[in-house]
């Protein structure tokens, strides 16, 4: 199955030959398929969680239904834009199910460098930019993760979205003015 894979010249992996065999039923693909998006999409579904569990629960229900649907993929997309937008959707069911809005998040894992008062400090503004992130509306948090977590771009966005550009570009805007209001916010709460 190797010699399906070529490299293109952007060195990204030409997956168009794992997305044939896996929808054929070739199980090596399949797993090629689940090993390669199983980090990208934790990532993603953690961020929109915020609970480890939740979001290994999204991720293993997000391959499956990307497994499932392989012949409704239209190769004119980006495969991963499609992935993330199966996910994004995942996680939105889990949330209507439940019936709940909690988005709390870890704490970011720190480095072993820096001292014991950077990390606290750090381990602070961290926990103020996830309060804070908590306090703006689901409908701006989403395009800010997307963007500046994910690091997906305007056009996947509005992909996985499903709307314009420009609208994208608007929410990013005002999520980061929203945001920016939130942090401090919460920094004057602390005081």
């Amino acid at each position: 199955m190797a010699a399906r894979a070529l490299r293109l010249h952007d060195g990204e992996i030409d997956e168009s030959p794992w997305i044939e065999a896996a929808a054929a039923g070739d199980p090596e693909a399949s797993a090629w398929l689940v090993e390669r998006y199983t980090p990208t999409v934790y990532r993603f579904t953690l961020r929109l969680m915020r609970n480890e569990q939740d979001a290994r629960d999204a991720t293993q229900d997000t391959l499956v239904k990307v497994l499932r649907n392989l012949e409704r993929y239209d190769d004119r997309w980006k495969f991963s834009t499609w992935v993330i937008s199966i996910a994004r959707n995942t996680c939105i069911d889990t949330f209507r199910k439940r019936k709940r809005q909690s988005w709390d998040e870890p704490t970011d894992v720190a480095d072993h460098g820096p001292s014991p008062l950077e990390l606290t400090s750090r381990q602070q503004r961290a926990e103020v930019l996830h309060a804070a992130l908590d306090r703006i509306p689901p409908l701006y948090r989403e395009v800010l993760v997307m963007y500046h977590f994910d690091h997906m771009k305007y056009r996947e966005i509005a992909d996985v979205l499903d709307i314009p550009i420009g609208t994208v570009m608007n929410r990013i805007f005002r999520a980061r003015r929203k945001l920016r209001d939130a942090f401090d916010a919460e920094l004057d709460g602390e005081s």
